[in-house]
């Protein structure tokens, strides 16, 4: 008689550039490795990523739905949508992982068994717990919808997070995101960068990375080598008057999106990170896999997981981030910090599926 082939789905809203869309797609490639049958669900059809042919590949359109009135009610009916597809598509997956929060809303309403939430980002400082005055209307809100299956935090801090924001609403455990060693060596080898001899930071111009201080800091070095930013987003038009501003035109390059950063990151001196928050901090892994020192702001989760204690920076302290960019400038291999191979995605994977067959045990 044949085995069933276990299968396992991933879903999430599009897979558009971004550190969770590329997570899913290292995940997949993980559980496949362990003989999974592997797909992945998303509810836009953009992308932004080449996609392995080892992996299934869905799209549901969550775009027709918009007309319905009520967001709750709205989710609810594509919940229902979402699975009758599942079910004559897929089967009943053995595990099913929810992305970021337009999955995680659609799948809270889901009628399918064996779900579970990854939890991508530290929550309370994402959402702005402490500044937001419907705080307790939105926390109330996302009790509601992560109390109904166990979570995933991508690190310590973002678990911690999670239950000092929640309570311990459900099970949770802490599972770094994979990091694929041979698919990032072997990407990075794909050119050789026009730039010599600079400073990289990659990243979204968003309030989390902090392109503000990250530029200010750099202002205050003797820049002896230029740094190069690589990401889009929406700060950056200002993170661009800000240079101008400081007449760093000639030193700070803008390089938008790349669909491949990795030759940048792996013929940089070093690789800088200035974040407030990370749920993980996945270029930091990458950087290492290459052999690029690193250094960062120790930001509530993610860096301190990753780099020994001389490679970090206070949050948004200039003076702290401007001194230790000019010790990096210095000496770049002072700040070199082993790979981890335990983040090899088998072996993340590995870790998911105890976790399920944990909570499983307990819930019956």
């Amino acid at each position: 008689m044949k085995q069933h082939k276990k299968t396992v789905l991933l879903v999430i809203n599009c897979l558009q550039g971004g550190g969770a869309e590329r997570v899913v797609l290292t995940l997949g490639q993980g559980f496949y490795e362990l003989g999974y049958e592997v797909h992945i669900l998303r509810f836009k059809p953009l992308v932004q990523y080449d996609l392995s042919p080892n992996l299934n590949y869905h799209v549901l359109k969550f775009k027709p739905y918009k007309l319905i009135p009520g967001a709750q009610r709205r989710d609810q009916i594509f919940a229902r949508a979402v699975d009758k597809y599942v079910s004559k598509n897929i089967g009943q997956p053995d595990i099913i992982l929810s992305n970021l929060d337009r999955a995680d809303s659609i799948l809270s309403n889901s009628k399918l068994s064996n779900i579970t939430y990854i939890i991508h980002n530290t929550v309370s400082l994402l959402y702005k717990f402490n500044k937001n005055h419907d705080a307790e209307q939105l926390k109330q809100r996302m009790i509601d919808i992560y109390a109904k299956h166990p979570c995933v935090c991508v690190s310590e801090g973002a678990q911690k997070d999670f239950i000092k924001s929640f309570g311990h609403i459900t099970p949770t455990t802490a599972i770094h995101n994979p990091i694929d060693k041979n698919s990032i060596q072997q990407q990075a080898d794909a050119f050789v960068p026009d730039y010599q001899n600079y400073i990289i930071h990659v990243g979204s111009f968003k309030d989390a990375k902090r392109h503000d201080v990250l530029v200010n800091a750099y202002a205050k070095t003797d820049q002896s080598m230029p740094l190069l930013l690589l990401g889009q987003g929406k700060h950056k038009s200002e993170t661009e008057r800000l240079v101008t501003e400081l007449s760093l035109e000639d030193k700070v390059i803008f390089l938008g999106f790349r669909d491949n950063p990795f030759p940048y990151i792996k013929n940089a001196q070093f690789k800088i990170l200035t974040s407030d928050w990370e749920g993980f901090a996945l270029v930091i892994a990458e950087a290492l896999v290459l052999g690029t020192p690193v250094i960062s702001t120790n930001c509530p989760s993610g860096p301190s997981e990753l780099l020994p204690e001389r490679n970090l920076m206070p949050m948004g302290d200039v003076d702290a981030i401007a001194a230790k960019m000019q010790q990096a400038m210095s000496n770049p291999q002072a700040f070199h910090a082993p790979f981890d191979e335990a983040l090899l995605p088998a072996k993340i994977a590995e870790k998911y599926v105890e976790f399920a067959e944990q909570v499983n045990i307990i819930n019956k």
